[in-house]
Formats: structure tokens, C-alpha cells, sequence
């Protein structure tokens, strides 16, 4: 946010809150990790590198949207990634059962959004602390997920289950002088697209609509906001419903990627979510966050992940490199808030 006001000589002075701060120097990593990626591998900026990275991005974004609306009111979600494997199974299971794919996956997010309304629940009503109620659905969903299929991917879900996560717009091929075909453009994917859908509409509520300022007044001061005649609970419940349902939809692309129903994918993927919104500048004590400070810190993990494979690095230093750039992130937010 950026404000004026007047200093002790009466001038106008530019204020710059320090979460634009935040998330401009996010930015700024960003586009360095771009520019030291580049330098070590020609291929890294690509036109279908880049188009990798932004599919490989797509689900931790989703997630990453609903973890920053839990987040912002100054709880956390640990079920994401669960919730995202028992959604996506769901909609396997429909599919196989003869259920059409657009019905199934619609119940998939569904599925989702039930999780998530339930996490509120026992947050708010049964007031157990959204660490340890998310912790139980964690265990709840990824359980339910591995008994439905007997721990068992489920497989041979036709062409129009992979459409979602394999389909692409602006799609260009040509056919060559010997008969076969060449992608001369691989277009833009569908999840690409839909996850900006997503983040547009997820802005859209956050600045422009009522429940958007309510979940910050929550988070800001919720004594406060409830004073002011704002429903916390709701507020809450609101919240933790559309991250389920967006860790749903994030499922539903996972499994049309894989075009299989894989009920153990999904693991660890919550941390990416809670890296994803708090790189970009959302404070883990709530009230403070935004989307387009997730979607900058979603990325910064993409390439973080696809500049290190490129460059041989194994998947386990990855994890390692990714954790201290958390823990760097959460460090700036604590020296932030501080002040």
C-alpha cells in the first residue's frame, strides 16, 4: 500500500507500507533467480520452459490462493494437501463409476469444500486451534482417500479426463513434408488459465467485496472486528471453505495431469501453499497478505524447482534449499512485524 502524508516541514511525504515492500523485494528475487537460471542453462528461457514452469505452478498456486484467505485471518490450513488427494480421487472414482467428467470433477471440488466447511466448524464452534484441527483432517482425508481406493491408483479414466490438465489454448501444428506432425507453439494450458481465472476473482474478493475486508479485519484485530458488528465465525468458516474447495480444484488438475487418480499425491504439498503465500509477503499473525504477493511467491518456488532440475541438482537439495528460503521468508515477516 502506498500513502502520503505530511513530514515536519509540512511537505507531502511518500509512505510505503511495508508489505508493498515485501512483495516487491519477492519480485525482485524472482526475476533474479530468472536471470541466474538463464545464465547456467540457455534452455531455461525457453518458450516451453517457461510454459512448463507456469503448469507446474498452476497447483501450488490454487492451493496457494486458499492458504493465503486462511492465513490473512490468522489461522493456517495443514489439510490442503490431503484434501487434495481425496477430491481428486473422488473424481476418479465418479469417472470410472460412468459419471460424466464435468459432474465428477464439480464433486471432486465439492468434496473440497466440505473439508474446508468442517475445518471451520471445529475451529469455530468447537474452538480447537486451526493447527491442530487442520492437523486432523490432514489425517482424516489422506486416510479416507487410501481406504476408497485400497491405497490403489485408479487408472484408464479416458481422454476427456486428461482435457483439464493436458489441453491447451492457441495450440499450433503443422504437418511436415514426411507425413508427421510438429508443434510449433504448445499453446497455453488450460490449469495456466484457470489459475488466473482463480487469482483475478480471489483478488477481486479480497479488495472489493465485503467478506474481503471482513477476512482482514478478522485477522488485523478479531476482538476488534467483532465490536464492529463483523461475524468472525463466519468470516472464518468462509475462509476455510474456499481453500478446501480451491485444494479440490487444485486435485481435480493434478489427476487430469496424470490422467490417473493417485490417492498418496499430494504430500507436503501444504507447505508449498503456506512457502507460496508467505515468500510473497502474507504475515503468518494475520491480517496482512495478498494474491498477487502469493502468485510471486508460487513462481519463486516454480523456478526455484525447475532451474535446480535443470541443473542437476537432486530432488533432496531442492528441499533443503526451498526450506531455508522459507524460514528466510518467515524471519523478514517476524523482523516486519516487529517494527
Amino acid at each position: 500500500m502506498i500513502a502520503t502524508g505530511k513530514g515536519t516541514s509540512g511537505k507531502p511525504r511518500l509512505q510505503i507500507s511495508a508489505g508493498t515492500i515485501h512483495k516487491m523485494s519477492a519480485l525482485l528475487t524472482l526475476l533474479i533467480l530468472i536471470l541466474i537460471f538463464s545464465f547456467g542453462n540457455k534452455a531455461f528461457l525457453s518458450v516451453n520452459n517457461g510454459l512448463t514452469v507456469l503448469l507446474q505452478t498452476s497447483v501450488i498456486g490454487l492451493m496457494g490462493i486458499g492458504m493465503t484467505l486462511v492465513i490473512i485471518t490468522g489461522g493456517i490450513d495443514l489439510s490442503v494437501g490431503s484434501v487434495l488427494a481425496l477430491s481428486g480421487t473422488t473424481t476418479g472414482l465418479l469417472v470410472k463409476a460412468g459419471v460424466p467428467v464435468v459432474p465428477a470433477m464439480l464433486c471432486g471440488v465439492l468434496v473440497g469444500a466440505a473439508c474446508g466447511l468442517f475445518n471451520g466448524f471445529v475451529i469455530t464452534k468447537m474452538r480447537i486451534t486451526p493447527f491442530v484441527a487442520t492437523l486432523g483432517m490432514m489425517l482424516i482425508a489422506r486416510g479416507t482417500a487410501l481406504q476408497l481406493t485400497g491405497a490403489a491408483p485408479i487408472s484408464r479414466l479416458g481422454e476427456a479426463f486428461g482435457i483439464l490438465g493436458n489441453g491447451s489454448f492457441f495450440r499450433v501444428v503443422e504437418m511436415q513434408a514426411n507425413g508427421f506432425p510438429k508443434v510449433v507453439f504448445p499453446g497455453i494450458p488450460y490449469p495456466v488459465v484457470l489459475l488466473a481465472i482463480v487469482a483475478v476473482a480471489a483478488a477481486y474478493l479480497l479488495r472489493r467485496r465485503a467478506i474481503g475486508r471482513h477476512i482482514y479485519a478478522v485477522g488485523s484485530n478479531e476482538e476488534a472486528a467483532h465490536l464492529a458488528g463483523v461475524n468472525v465465525d463466519r468470516t472464518k468458516m468462509v475462509a476455510y471453505t474456499m481453500s478446501g474447495a480451491l485444494a479440490g480444484l487444485g486435485g481435480n488438475v493434478l489427476m487430469s495431469r496424470l490422467v490417473t487418480a493417485q490417492p498418496n499425491e499430494g504430500v507436503m504439498y501444504e507447505l508449498d501453499a503456506i512457502a507460496s503465500a508467505v515468500i510473497g509477503g502474507a504475515s503468518l499473525m494475520g491480517g496482512v497478505g495478498t494474491i498477487s504477493g502469493t502468485m510471486i511467491g508460487a513462481f519463486i518456488i516454480g523456478v526455484l524447482r525447475n532451474g535446480l532440475n535443470m541443473a542437476g541438482v537432486s530432488a533432496f537439495i531442492q528441499q533443503i534449499v526451498i526450506g531455508f528460503v522459507v524460514i528466510l521468508a518467515v524471519y523478514v515477516d517476524q523482523m516486519r512485524n516487529r517494527r
